[in-house]
């Protein structure tokens, strides 16, 4: 029996990247998993790979609409809801300077709005069993500096999770958030960015990039009844980045 057995987990932005790795972990530890994304054709073909415990919604994570759905597509198929993991989220490689008002708009949208709104429909869903778990994953740049918009919305993200786990916390569902550093995702390789992290990767104190897999270990806890007295707390997944 998995750590997760016969519990119903949605994950956002989970067609690649960590949260593809989220899925693949949840389905391991026996869960049912939803997983939404923008893209369909990789999302389904993830679905299928995972097999039938699990299914594809296609999603814009900042439509209201979207998320009304996918939270009724998971209790019409499964019949409840225990876990919510928001990790949808995006960044520009722009200066202040360059970056537009659409651009910073997309970012807000995508990585805070969409926090938002899942927090707020899985709630009520996880009410009905009296507990629940929500992860949200922020960035290490959540907690310190870095890219503007990115950075701002996943401080918003910190904070959101606070505010959320004391107004849920009578309701049993606990709510927490991930601070993952720098890690092998699609997104740290566009473009010339690829020779750009591997020399920052020197400076971090356990001299390498992370592997998606790593903040699944983290998430999984945290979406598991081994984390059954967290809620509030910021959970840092960054080689020790920000300790220095």
């Amino acid at each position: 029996m998995g750590k997760l057995d016969q519990k119903v987990a949605i994950i956002t932005g989970a067609s690649q990247g960590m949260g593809a790795s989220h899925a693949k972990l949840f389905v391991e530890e026996d869960a049912h998993v939803v997983i939404t994304d923008i893209n369909a054709d990789k999302g389904t073909q993830l679905a299928n790979e995972l097999g039938h415990d699990t299914v594809f919604v296609k999603q814009d994570v900042a439509s209201e609409n979207d998320w009304k759905h996918v939270i009724q597509t998971t209790l019409t198929k499964f019949g409840k809801l225990d876990i919510l993991v928001n990790n949808a989220g995006i960044s520009f490689n722009k200066s202040l300077e360059e970056i537009t008002t659409d651009d910073y708009l997309k970012i807000f949208k995508i990585n805070q709005l969409s926090v938002f709104l899942g927090t707020k429909y899985a709630a009520e869903a996880m009410k009905q069993n009296g507990s629940g778990s929500i992860v949200n994953i922020s960035s290490m740049n959540g907690l310190v500096g870095g890219a503007v918009g990115y950075t701002d919305t996943k401080f918003a993200v910190r904070g959101f999770t606070k505010a959320a786990a004391l107004q849920l916390a009578h309701f049993g569902i606990r709510v927490n958030s991930v601070h993952p550093g720098v890690i092998s995702t699609p997104m740290i390789h566009q473009g010339d960015s690829e020779a750009v992290i591997k020399e920052f990767a020197k400076a971090i104190p356990l001299q390498r990039v992370a592997e998606p897999e790593e903040v699944s270990k983290m998430v999984l806890f945290l979406a598991s009844d081994d984390a059954s007295y967290s809620t509030g707390s910021e959970f840092v997944v960054d080689g020790g980045l920000t300790a220095q």
